[in-house]
């Protein structure tokens, strides 16, 4: 991470019982081999799990806001997202902007 880098972060938590968790981040690493990492503007991203197995954090880095929007609109991740969201009991993905790096 660079304080330079002009592009868009998304950070998306979700939330869980431990007996979906690795389904879940199953299906989360399925989009991101499948899918997500073939978009447009996609640099790169992480998938983090809580020692719980209650929680997973997801970060990801676009070119552009509306190259992450418009990944989200397409019709596969719509389904992707139907199927991710009967895995948890939540998900909410937030944009932000680099302010500093260390």
């Amino acid at each position: 991470m660079s304080p330079e880098f002009t592009g868009q972060t998304v950070i998306t938590t979700f939330e869980m019982t431990p007996g979906t968790a690795y389904d879940l981040m199953e299906a989360l690493r399925d989009a991101y081999d499948d899918f997500i990492s073939k978009q447009p503007g996609f640099i790169a991203a992480g998938l983090h799990m809580n020692d719980a197995q209650t929680r997973i954090a997801n970060y990801s880095q676009w070119r552009d806001r509306k190259d992450f929007q418009a990944m989200l609109r397409t019709p596969e991740m719509r389904e992707r997202n139907k199927k991710i969201l009967e895995l948890c009991s939540r998900f909410e993905p937030v944009m932000y902007e680099v302010v500093a790096a260390y």
